[in-house]
């Protein structure tokens, strides 16, 4: 099973709160509504946008279950699910409905640091637990650990379950290796929303964003260009949207995405701490 359908503008999608801290349902239905009519091609679930690390299961089963129900088939849906613990990353795999989702994304382990042998095996059990194709996502910024190339395209043609990569190290010189040695059905993604130009020139095939949130018709236009081999045009959409990558990641993500929607109306402004909203001075520049 290849994963074309996954080409283009995924979104990682924000979890809105309440002013009681709670997830905000209503909110989320307006932001999948927002995203799938600004022309994003699928929607990422429980993804570290999402702040999963500060979710309890059962507010990961219900988003999920929300999430199938506003998508309503209208695009696909990939679910995060990732972990440093092996063996209760498999049990997730097991525990959550994935009957309707397209993929799997799977962040490497963090904090442990585990070396690239152990990142090896980590991802096979997590392929061969899982139920659906495996996305890997090397963020090395948020892990503590580069998932290496050798180590990528290792995966890629040894484990048959492990279909894509989103690649967030933000060095173009791997992401260039992994795109010349990956298998040809392997997909290529982006995780670096303001290098997705270069990227898409250099063969990736689309990005699962942040800035796809807030900015979803200007990002997913942008991709659209670009991977039509229109650059001329893409590069002038993507300089337009470089101030606002500044101030989506000046201080953290998602307080930055998440101040954007406020003022767009579509989510109220709370984040579950450690996380905290954006400084009174940025978020006057978003507003």
């Amino acid at each position: 099973m290849t994963l074309d359908k996954l080409t283009g503008t995924g979104v990682a999608l924000v979890t809105p709160f309440n002013t009681k801290n709670e997830v905000d349902f209503n909110a989320l239905e307006k932001l999948v509504n927002f995203v799938i009519d600004g022309g994003v091609n699928y929607v990422v679930t429980l993804g570290t946008t999402g702040e999963t690390p500060t979710l309890s299961s059962t507010e990961k089963k219900e988003i999920l279950a929300a999430t199938y129900t506003f998508v309503n088939n209208k695009v696909p849906v990939v679910v995060g699910i990732g972990g440093n613990y092996t063996a209760e990353l498999e049990k997730d795999l097991t525990g959550y409905d994935l009957t309707n989702a397209t993929a799997v994304l799977s962040a490497a382990p963090y904090y442990n640091k585990p070396s690239q042998e152990g990142i090896f095996q980590h991802y096979k059990a997590v392929a061969t637990a899982s139920p659906k194709p495996v996305i890997l996502y090397n963020v090395p910024g948020r892990t503590g650990r580069n998932m290496t190339t050798a180590t990528t395209i290792k995966l890629a043609t040894e484990v048959e379950n492990i279909k894509g990569i989103k690649e967030a190290s933000g060095d173009l010189q791997q992401c260039m290796e992994i795109v010349k040695n990956a298998p040809a059905d392997f997909l290529v993604l982006s995780g670096d929303d303001n290098l997705i130009l270069p990227q898409i020139a250099c063969g990736m095939q689309g990005v699962i964003s942040v800035a796809a949130n807030c900015f979803p018709k200007q990002f997913s236009g942008l991709v659209k260009l670009a991977l039509n081999n229109n650059f001329s045009a893409a590069r002038d959409a993507h300089f337009k949207l470089l101030e606002g990558y500044d101030l989506l990641f000046a201080e953290n993500n998602p307080a930055g995405v998440k101040a954007f929607l406020a003022e767009l109306g579509i989510i109220e402004n709370y984040l579950r701490l450690p996380v905290t909203p954006l400084s009174s001075e940025l978020h006057d520049k978003v507003s």
